[in-house]
């Protein structure tokens, strides 16, 4: 199988096992940063963007800075509701999403955390779409299962690949 294949049926995988848990849960631990992740996983299968201090510390800190940021300055707004052209909550909005990309891309550099999905995250949480403690502890936890299917894939074709080899042979 060439790379090509490879790394699209891993990115496939590693997204189904997030979104196979939020069909069975019905809980938020499918959302859109968790896609760039996955592909950073497939494509990049060993390298130090996909360690798990990067990939796990890097969304803790969106997470945190987008939590910060929307409790500070738009609590109770969400970008799924339209808001009228200049208005307070609509800069109140724009302004959460500013300061929380501003403080992730910080504290990721800060930390050596840097892993660009991340920045995703942060909008996400910063503009009201996933803006509780409980959801923030979900994308957490939900970028860990990724990390976890990740390395079990990673073992799994390792093992086919050493053991194959055998039965062909």
């Amino acid at each position: 199988m060439d790379d090509r294949t490879g790394t699209t049926i891993h990115t496939g995988l590693l997204i189904s096992t997030t979104a196979a848990m939020a069909w069975l849960s019905g809980l938020p631990m499918l959302f859109p940063s968790l896609g760039p992740s996955a592909f950073v996983l497939a494509m990049f299968q060993d390298s130090e963007a996909t360690s798990p201090r990067r990939v796990i510390g890097g969304h803790a800190i969106g997470v945190v800075a987008g939590l910060f940021a929307y409790h500070l300055l738009a609590s109770g707004i969400s970008m799924t509701a339209t808001t009228a052209p200049g208005s307070l909550e609509g800069l109140r909005l724009a302004a959460s999403g500013v300061l929380a990309t501003t403080l992730t891309a910080g504290g990721m550099l800060a930390t050596d955390t840097r892993h660009p999905p991340a920045c995703a995250t942060t909008l996400i949480v910063s503009l009201g779409l996933l803006s509780t403690l409980l959801e923030g502890a979900l994308i957490v936890l939900a970028v860990a299962v990724l990390l976890v299917a990740h390395r079990l894939l990673l073992a799994t074709e390792r093992v086919g690949t050493r053991y194959g080899k055998q039965f062909l042979s």
